[in-house]
């Protein structure tokens, strides 16, 4: 990738990912609040790990972002 000589391309890329993240996020939130589309009487061992696998997705996305983990120090 070429580099310019000001970084308005790289924002504008920088932007558009974050806008990406920013929707995900969102949708991903809706998606909690629904309780992941189960009622509590439809609750199976299958959902818990389901949901185990997006957490540990997300763990691994806070420790790199916030420098914790196996991304600390």
């Amino acid at each position: 990738m070429r580099e310019s000589s000001d970084n308005s391309e790289a924002l504008s890329a920088f932007i558009a990912r974050k806008t990406e993240i920013d929707t995900i996020l969102a949708r991903l939130a809706a998606l909690s609040a629904e309780h992941f589309n189960r009622a509590p009487e439809d609750v199976t061992w299958a959902d818990v790990e389901t949901l185990g696998r997006y957490l540990e997705g997300l763990r691994q996305i806070g420790n790199a972002a916030f420098h914790e983990g196996e991304h600390a120090g």
